[in-house]
C-alpha cells in the first residue's frame, strides 16, 4: 500500500517538473518571438518612415544622379527584374532536373550518396565564393564580361543547391503508392513522374523556388565581384548590358554621407520589398491551385 502511494507521488512529481518545464520553454520562446517581431516592425516603421516620402513616379523612373531630388532607381529595378527572370530560367530547369533524377532515375550507390552530400554542402558556401567563381568562369574564361548574363550565371550557381534540396523533399514528401500505382496501370517511368509525382509535389517545389530566388535578389557580394556596376545612367536591353541590382544601388546610396541619399535607401529597400512580395504571392498562387487540385 505504501509503494502505491510513493509510486502515485513520484509520478505527480515527475507530471509537475515536466509541466513545469513546458511552461519554461513555451515562455522562452514567447520571448524570442516577440523579440525577433519587435526588431522587424522597428525596422519596417523606420524604413517606410523615410522611404516614403521619396516614394514617386519620378524616383522609380529616373536614373541614378548626385544630386538627391533628382536621383532614381529605373536602371537598379530593371537590371534586378532581369537578373531574377533569368536565374530563374537557368537554374529552375536544372534544379528540378536534377532532383527527378537523384531520386527516382538514380540507383543507391556511394556516388550517388557523395553527390547529394556535396550538394547539401553548397548549400552553406558563402554568397562571395560563386562570386569568386563567377569571376573566373563566366566572366574571364567564357568572356562574357560584366554582363547580365554573368551575373544571371552566378546567380544560378548560388541557388541551384537550394532548389535541388528543396525539390527532393518535395519528392519524398509525395507517396510512393502513387508511383507505383501509376507504373501499374502501364505507363512509362517519364509519364508517371511527369503526370503524377511531379503536379503531386509542385506546390513544395514552388514554395523552395521563391525562397530561392528571394535570397537571390537580395545578394550584392556575387554580383559585385562579376563586376556589377554601382553607378550607371542607362537601361540594360541586351543580356551582355552591364548593369546594376537594388540591393548594390542601395548600398551606394547608404555609403553616401548625406542625408538625403539615407532616405533614398529607404525608398529602395521598400521598393526590394514589394519585388520579393510579388513573387511571394504569385507562388502562394501557384501553389494553392496545385493544393486543390491534387488533394
Amino acid at each position: 500500500m505504501k509503494s502505491e502511494l510513493y509510486d502515485r507521488e513520484l509520478i505527480k512529481n515527475n507530471l509537475k517538473k515536466r509541466e513545469a518545464k513546458d511552461k519554461m520553454l513555451k515562455t522562452v520562446t514567447l520571448i524570442a518571438t516577440g523579440i525577433g517581431i519587435f526588431f522587424l516592425i522597428a525596422l519596417l516603421v523606420q524604413i517606410f518612415s523615410n522611404g516614403l516620402k521619396n516614394l514617386n513616379w519620378e524616383f522609380i523612373t529616373n536614373f541614378p544622379s548626385s544630386r538627391p531630388l533628382k536621383a532614381g532607381i529605373a536602371p537598379a529595378i530593371v537590371g534586378s527584374i532581369y537578373i531574377l527572370i533569368l536565374t530563374a530560367v537557368i537554374s529552375i530547369p536544372f534544379g528540378i532536373g536534377t532532383a527527378i533524377y537523384l531520386e527516382l532515375y538514380a540507383k543507391p550507390s556511394k556516388i550517388t550518396n557523395f553527390i547529394k552530400l556535396n550538394i547539401q554542402n553548397l548549400a552553406g558556401v558563402p554568397a562571395i565564393v560563386y562570386g569568386i567563381l563567377g569571376l573566373g568562369v563566366f566572366v574571364k574564361l567564357f568572356m562574357f564580361g560584366s554582363s547580365i548574363l554573368s551575373g544571371a550565371l552566378t546567380l544560378s550557381l548560388l541557388v541551384l543547391s537550394p532548389i535541388i534540396i528543396s525539390s527532393q523533399e518535395a519528392f519524398r514528401a509525395v507517396p510512393y503508392s502513387f508511383y507505383e500505382g501509376a507504373l501499374a496501370l502501364g505507363v512509362s517511368k517519364w509519364k508517371a513522374i511527369r503526370g503524377v509525382v511531379l503536379p503531386c509535389a509542385l506546390s513544395n517545389i514552388v514554395t523552395g523556388i521563391v525562397l530561392s530566388l528571394a535570397r537571390a535578389i537580395g545578394e550584392a557580394s556575387p554580383l559585385i565581384v562579376v563586376g556589377a556596376a554601382t553607378f550607371i545612367r542607362f537601361i540594360p536591353v541586351s543580356l551582355f548590358d552591364g548593369f546594376t541590382v537594388l540591393p548594390i544601388q542601395i548600398y551606394n546610396w547608404t555609403s553616401r554621407p548625406e542625408i538625403e541619399f539615407q532616405y533614398l535607401a529607404s525608398s529602395g529597400i521598400i521598393i526590394l520589398l514589394l519585388i520579393v512580395l510579388v513573387f511571394n504571392i504569385v507562388a502562394i498562387i501557384i501553389r494553392k491551385k496545385f493544393e486543390k487540385k491534387y488533394d
